[in-house]
């Protein structure tokens, strides 16, 4: 790096930096596969069809899983992620002040 650098070049390499930054963070989000809610779809992921669980989707994915749905079918959707919250909390002893019960 130059001994000098303009505000705009700082602010370029800066943005470059954070920009990859964001990229290698969703690409771990995507490899990530906690499999909390039992809801899955198949995805295809590195041109390989997977089974994903929908609370591991990446947001574009659960944007193409949940387009064109119906209102009864989200309202489901939503009753079992809730359902799901409540049993992990049960189970981690947790509440939603994020105080051990």
């Amino acid at each position: 790096m130059p001994d000098t650098m303009s505000n705009e070049d700082l602010d370029v390499m800066i943005n470059a930096q954070l920009d990859e930054a964001q990229e290698k963070y969703e690409k771990a989000l995507e490899k990530l596969k906690r499999d909390l809610d039992g809801v899955y779809f198949r995805i295809c992921r590195d041109g390989k069809w997977q089974n994903i669980c929908f609370s591991d989707l990446t947001p574009e994915e659960r944007d193409k899983v949940t387009e064109g749905r119906s209102a009864e079918w989200l309202r489901s959707l939503a009753y079992h992620l809730a359902d799901r919250l409540v049993e992990i909390a049960d189970f981690a002893g947790v509440s939603g002040n994020g105080q051990a019960d």
